[in-house]
């Protein structure tokens, strides 16, 4: 079944819906299966809400935000290595460490076919919901959750591929036009514009985080749109929309920093203070959670709880300052006792381990079962949104603003001590833009950004080689795109250059 096909079939089965209910019970899934009536949504609030359901809960989904993802995000980036044991390639996790990739590697499908099923669920809600006979503040909300969901997709193929087919509706899958468009890429600037329209209405449809029940909690927000919409125009260099919305973001009271750097990414934290947006965890059967995310990076090995894969980089070790609590709250490293009190072996396959995926089977509520847990994915969060103003204001020539934003997310690192990571005090805007960069960095790691960010940056042939790796300028800024899907085109979907 080919690309468009595909997403016919998916925008077909109005069958594939979801029921609603608690913070984390909202993604429960029914028996499917059966087709749908086709007034089944007419009128009903909860059978509406379920349309939008179904695209949250694709986001748990092996080959959404899993194993694949992991490896185009940040295996193939500085901050991390493949891992795992040297025999052990993860299907292709060692060509991606290396740039050896080709249009062949499993990952570029996967991810291809996750986000693309996403986007199919989000046009069926699109194109369903604006008809229905329900309320009009809860139909816009859901609306503005369902753009905000394909935007988000279409962000992550775009950085990945550039442009790629641009489907905005269920295909009829008897119209030529239809399925020809799914067989063509639209342009970059073309997936851009599109994703600006779809956060623009997702701005002016949705609450604040403050405005959600507590059952609806982890839904996407007003903030979460602008904080997407403002990375996505930093992406394209508009530096007046990213310090204009962020702006917003800082003044609306919503968030702010979590104290202690390291509890981020405990289940304590999730939908907290610092908390946008987040992919939400279950833990419950079906679709329990982020299939196999937390489990392929856990310590491989003597006392170990995992694959081992996507392991910290010597590199990123090393850019650490003295005294960044971000270290610790970032890297496991063997010997080490983690926070739970567990004690990760000397014996452990690899030095370090990502301790932003650490589920603690003593201190977390789990099932015992660390392949689809109940912890939560961190995908936006107002530090990130501290770094976008700051990169911003000195991209605009106002220092002093920047510094302050820049400067808030240092003070956190401190945990509180004296004597380390002082304030940065430069106001030349190369050097300044170096220290963003760098923020950003260790701020971020292992948040499935940096191969991204030095893209864009246009750093990534300079960054990549130093450290020995097969980058070709020209050539691996994107991803090829994943050959089934060109033979499944017939040819019409375009290679990336040099692939």
């Amino acid at each position: 079944m080919n690309t468009i096909q595909k997403t016919i079939a998916y925008g077909l089965l109005s069958g594939l819906v979801l029921t609603s209910g608690c913070s984390k019970t909202f993604l429960d899934v029914p028996p499917q299966g059966q087709q749908t009536p086709t007034d089944f949504f007419s009128s009903n609030a909860d059978a509406a809400t379920s349309l939008v359901n179904a695209i949250y809960s694709k986001m748990l989904d092996w080959n959404f935000h899993s194993f694949s993802w992991n490896g185009i995000t940040s295996i193939v980036s500085d901050d991390a290595d493949k891992g795992s044991s040297p025999g052990d390639t993860g299907t292709d996790k060692d060509q991606l460490d290396n740039f050896t990739f080709t249009p062949s590697s499993i990952s570029f499908n996967e991810v291809w076919g996750g986000q693309y099923e996403a986007i199919a669920r989000a046009n069926q809600a699109l194109d369903n919901l604006p008809a229905l006979s329900i309320n009009d503040t809860l139909k816009n909300r859901l609306i503005g959750e369902a753009s905000f969901l394909r935007a988000y997709c279409y962000f992550n193929l775009v950085r990945s591929f550039g442009g790629v087919p641009l489907i905005t509706k269920v295909a009829d899958p008897t119209n030529a036009s239809d399925i020809q468009n799914g067989r063509v890429r639209a342009t970059a600037a073309q997936v851009y514009t599109q994703i600006e329209s779809d956060l623009t209405r997702a701005v002016s449809s949705l609450p604040e985080k403050s405005q959600y029940n507590a059952a609806d909690l982890g839904r996407a927000t007003k903030g979460a749109a602008k904080a997407l919409l403002a990375k996505v125009s930093m992406y394209e260099k508009k530096w007046s929309v990213v310090q204009q919305l962020t702006d917003e973001i800082i003044a609306s009271g919503q968030y702010s920093l979590l104290p202690n750097y390291g509890e981020l990414w405990r289940e304590s934290s999730e939908n907290g203070v610092e908390s946008i947006f987040e992919i939400q965890g279950r833990g419950v059967t079906p679709n329990k959670g982020v299939q196999g995310y937390f489990e392929s990076q856990g310590a491989r090995g003597e006392n170990g709880w995992g694959w081992g894969f996507n392991t910290p980089s010597q590199s990123l070790f090393n850019a650490y300052e003295t005294g960044d609590t971000r270290r610790d709250g970032t890297i496991i490293q063997k010997g080490m006792t983690l926070w739970d009190g567990r004690v990760v072996s000397a014996n452990a396959e690899n030095p370090y381990y990502n301790y932003k995926a650490y589920v603690s089977l003593s201190r977390e509520t789990n099932n015992g079962d660390t392949w689809e847990t109940n912890k939560n994915l961190r995908m936006l969060r107002y530090g990130e949104v501290l770094l976008m103003n700051a990169e911003a204001a000195n991209e605009l020539g106002q220092s002093a603003k920047a510094l302050t934003s820049l400067n808030l997310v240092r003070a956190r690192a401190r945990g509180g001590a004296t004597g380390v990571l002082p304030n940065v005090t430069t106001t030349a805007q190369a050097d300044l833009r170096q220290a963003i960069w760098k923020e950003r960095r260790v701020e971020m790691a292992f948040e499935h950004d940096r191969y991204f960010d030095l893209v864009r940056q246009g750093r990534a042939a300079t960054v990549f080689q130093a450290l020995g790796k097969n980058f070709v300028a020209g050539k691996h800024e994107l991803f090829p795109i994943p050959q089934p899907q060109i033979q499944l085109s017939g040819g019409q979907l375009t290679q990336n250059p040099g692939y």
